[in-house]
């Protein structure tokens, strides 16, 4: 499995329900379009954490580095329902990072 993170803050943070919302309406759509295989999100507890990390992970596993591909060119067109699902997610959004990760050693 390869493990996509992201680590985010909300513009505003009164809106994390809508964020959670529109972050399970996204992901929920590229897992039944066959382009990841599940996904989690976390919310820091308690305020501890690495300096920048942001207060929001999600990580979404893919079954390789083409199925997170798919699930990177269905969101660069820009267009219809992907768009407007990714829409809803990242205009909530600042100080966003990434990361990817596999599984070690390889299975």
């Amino acid at each position: 499995m390869d493990v996509y993170h992201i680590w985010c803050d909300l513009k505003d943070g009164r809106e994390d329900k809508a964020f959670a919302a529109a972050v399970k309406a996204y992901l929920d759509h590229h897992k039944a379009g066959g382009r990841l295989e599940s996904w989690r999100m976390l919310r820091r507890k308690l305020g501890p954490g690495p300096d920048g990390m942001g207060e929001f992970h999600i990580m979404i596993e893919t079954r390789d580095l083409g199925q997170l591909e798919l699930a990177f060119k269905a969101a660069a067109e820009r267009a219809g329902e992907v768009e407007k699902l990714h829409a809803a997610v990242y205009s909530r959004v600042i100080n966003a990072k990434f990361g990817l990760a596999r599984d070690f050693p390889d299975r």
